[in-house]
């Protein structure tokens, strides 16, 4: 908004530009357009001076010319007809012999942005593309670009983009970069600039001729290029291979990035450029500069998930120093918790103990979620720190503390025992509602272990008046309730007077139909109270996936120099901000390709209404790919009988030998898929072990032969629940089958190899589909190896029909089969 007086500002220098003895001093001329910069960079509106300014213009003095075309190019879309007069000038400038000045003027006059001058702006931008002087031709280029932006609609010139191609041979890199720059907006309709080999292997010899930013755009383009043969790939990898060690973060980051997209099928050129990386990206983490340190940071946790010992030997270089700001030093830490191991452990941890009374809450509190991680693997030595944390006696240190031990003792129950005597007192301490939800979850949980819970909780019953929290409203008529189960002559009378004022006196209804939900449970007998309040205490399975393989470098390349690895960090230090852990949910991962997770020989039957029979789907990788990432839950009721297992199985093979198949149209949508999972330990493991892990993320095993016998079967099953955004949730029984037969699947190998897909939809010709399948890191190799080795073959029948969940399914099956499969190896 303009400053008041601004009508006497203006008016004093229009006076000022018009005075012929100002105009005849050159010095003093000039700083009366100096004054009207400085107004109308305070806010002043001094649009009124644009005819004044255009006679300004017409001047041998180029700092005059520089001030008066900034005021041009400010007011020029308000007056569109003055601005006319100043063409003539920019025209003229564009003959200077100064080659400064000619760039001058095609730069304001491409910066005008009118549409009216854009015939007046083609011959001058034409002439200038063959320009003597480079800081012309530069301009120029750009400017191509800025005229089409103005009219983006306008049929493109193809001489103009013939001789943008031409320049990209320019001796100049600065113009051969802005000729990129400019055909990628100009051809943006068409895909961009196009990439052959020629204009490829030049951009590379060129390459060591541009500066930062120049050699990072002419990586970025080069991704589109696919050489055409194994020789001409390790020639352009041999080219950039010293920008892989570049002292320049950027250019680092952009090879690695074009790297990883040439070498997507050789991954173990991938692994080896990862470790070439391992200088350059320790360099960036000493930068001066907070943001490449923290950039950094969040690349190398992105390069850990496939090489987890890539920086294993340099874990110092990761402690936190005193005035590093606080999300660095949160950075820093969830990086620690990836390189511990037996060796650094104990040095770790005093480190990590060191930061959890830093002056940053914080960060502190960080210290504390890192040391509850390291517990899962290492419980003894961090429930020894965890504990004598305690004795502190700081708010937010407790309440770190106990939210910690709570989702410790979720996925390590074998600590409670610790748990439960380090709780005494703690309330005294606890202000924040985290963690006393935290402390009422255990209360409720471990209740009978800790002597003083029934005092605890009738001390939160007795504010419970002044309490302002909703969460741990809830949570405390929750612990009550559990407590009362295990200890009811201690907790009867403070049930009473709680349930009496939630159902009375709350005006929160959330809390209110809780309370009468567990008052009407307890008019149901205290045997029904007990299925629904006394579930598990603990899920040791997320505790087993601490150690979690090493991921296949496709699963993150896309992502890796750009902002993408910048915002995950954030999500892992959320998990103590959660309130019961038994609200888990299995969140499968969007975009993930099945065939990045299990080697497939997919033989997917779909049935569906008569509307949609006629449907053919291409691979069963393409009907389970979503883009839409969704909850998922798995559960074991209601129980299945090995009588209805049998019958729902054979129920479909029956009815299609009986019926056909276009009465098999008419029934319930459902799906059958065959999978291969490649492992020869999982027909070893003891059946104690395999339906152990199995029930640890509910799924429930029926029958299964014994070890070493075959063939080898397993049954199992289980209920898929999950729930678009706005739906209700969708509930769907998945059946399934393990398979191991001794042989090395020669036949199967020759009537379908490992690597083919096929799908059939029943009442129609099956189609058979082809595609190749890489070799990835979790042990799942091609056609050759798997034809010599053998498998797990994995049957999974659904109905009704959901390909959301039978993906996420696979996704906690196959989780669960490679981390039995690891520990036998």
């Amino acid at each position: 908004m303009p400053y008041l007086g601004s009508e006497d500002t203006v008016r004093e220098l229009r006076r000022a530009l018009s005075n012929p003895n100002i105009q005849s001093d050159q010095l003093r001329y000039r700083n009366t357009i100096l004054k009207v910069i400085r107004a109308m960079s305070q806010g002043v509106d001094v649009s009124g001076l644009f005819s004044e300014m255009v006679k300004a213009c017409a001047t041998v003095d180029i700092v005059q010319k520089k001030l008066v075309y900034v005021f041009l190019c400010s007011y020029a879309t308000l007056n569109p007809e003055l601005s006319l007069l100043v063409i003539n000038t920019l025209r003229k400038d564009c003959q200077d012999p100064n080659p400064m000045v000619r760039s001058l003027a095609l730069r304001n006059m491409t910066n005008l942005r009118l549409p009216s001058l854009v015939e007046y702006v083609e011959q001058p931008l034409t002439a200038a593309l063959r320009d003597r002087a480079a800081c012309v031709r530069r301009v120029a280029v750009l400017g191509w670009a800025k005229l089409h932006n103005l009219q983006p609609n306008s049929e493109i010139d193809a001489a103009v983009v013939n001789e943008l191609y031409s320049l990209l041979r320019d001796p100049d890199p600065v113009v051969m970069v802005n000729c990129l720059r400019a055909l990628e907006e100009i051809l943006k309709e068409e895909g961009g600039i196009a990439i052959n080999k020629p204009i490829t292997h030049h951009l590379l010899n060129r390459l060591k001729d541009c500066d930062v930013w120049g050699q990072c755009e002419v990586l970025r383009i080069l991704q589109r290029y696919q050489p055409q043969s194994e020789d001409e790939l390790f020639n352009i990898l041999s080219l950039l291979d010293a920008s892989l060690v570049s002292p320049h973060p950027p250019v680092m980051a952009a090879t690695l990035s074009l790297f990883l997209s040439l070498c997507s099928s050789l991954p173990a050129v991938s692994l080896a450029a990862l470790e070439r990386v391992r200088g350059p990206l320790l360099a960036a983490c000493g930068s001066t500069s907070r943001e490449m340190r923290f950039t950094a940071l969040c690349h190398i946790q992105l390069l850990l998930r496939s090489l987890p010992g890539l920086m294993g030997a340099h874990y110092k270089r990761f402690f936190c120093g005193y005035a590093e700001p606080a999300y660095i030093k949160q950075r820093k830490m969830q990086v620690l918790v990836e390189l511990v191991n037996d060796e650094n452990v104990a040095m770790l941890l005093d480190e990590l103990k060191g930061y959890c009374t830093d002056v940053n809450t914080d960060t502190a509190q960080a210290a504390i979620s890192a040391i509850g991680r390291i517990g899962r693997s290492y419980s003894d030595s961090c429930l020894q720190i965890l504990t004598g944390l305690l004795a502190l006696k700081q708010d937010h240190i407790t309440s770190a503390v106990v939210q910690t031990m709570r989702d410790l003792v979720w996925v390590c129950p074998q600590c409670s025992d610790t748990v439960c005597l380090a709780l005494e007192g703690c309330e005294e301490t606890l202000q924040d509602s985290q963690g006393r939800q935290a402390l009422l979850w255990l209360l409720g949980v471990y209740g009978e272990r800790v002597s003083s819970a029934p005092y605890t909780l009738e001390v939160f019953i007795d504010g419970v008046r002044c309490e302002a929290s909703l969460g741990v409203k809830m949570e405390l008529l929750t612990t009550t309730m559990r407590l009362f189960l295990c200890r009811p002559a201690e907790t009867q009378d403070m049930l009473g007077r709680l349930l009496h004022y939630c159902i009375e006196e709350e005006t929160d209804m959330c809390v209110r139909d809780q309370a009468l939900l567990y008052y009407r449970l307890l008019h149901c007998g205290i045997g029904e109270t007990r299925k629904v309040l006394q579930g598990r205490r603990s899920d040791p399975s997320l505790g087993v996936l601490i150690g979690r393989p090493a991921e296949p470098i496709s699963q993150w390349a896309r992502s890796f120099n750009t902002l993408e690895p910048l915002r995950q960090g954030t999500i892992e230090m959320e998990s103590a901000s959660r309130g019961s852990p038994e609200h888990v949910t299995f969140e499968p991962k969007t975009n993930t390709d099945l065939s990045d997770t299990l080697n497939c020989s997919q033989v997917e039957k779909v049935h569906s209404d008569s509307d949609s029979a006629s449907r053919r789907t291409d691979s069963c990788a393409d009907v389970l790919a979503s883009s839409v990432a969704v909850a998922l839950s798995l559960s074991l009721s209601p129980a299945l009988s090995p009588e209805e297992f049998e019958r729902l199985w054979l129920q479909r093979q029956a009815l299609h030998s009986e019926q056909g198949a276009e009465k098999m149209v008419e029934e319930e949508d459902y799906v059958c898929l065959e999978a291969w999972f490649h492992s020869t330990a999982i027909p070893h493991c003891s059946p104690q072990s395999l339906q152990a892990g199995l029930q640890l993320v509910n799924i429930q095993t029926l029958a299964f032969t014994p070890p070493h016998t075959l063939p080898w079967r397993v049954y199992l099953y289980t209920h898929a629940q999950h729930g678009h955004s706005g739906d209700a949730p969708r509930s769907t029984l998945i059946l399934g089958e393990l398979l191991h037969t001794g042989e090395a699947n020669n036949k199967a190998g020759a009537k379908k190899g490992m690597c083919d897909g096929e799908v059939g939809v029943e009442g129609m010709q099956a189609e058979r589909v082809r595609e190749g399948v890489q070799t990835t890191d979790d042990g799942l190799s091609g056609k050759e190896s798997v034809r010599k080795e053998e498998g797990v073959k994995v049957t999974l029948k659904q109905q009704p029909r959901d390909d959301q969940a039978l993906k996420g399914f696979l996704s906690i099956l196959k989780t669960v089969l490679h981390t039995l499969s690891s520990e036998r190896n």
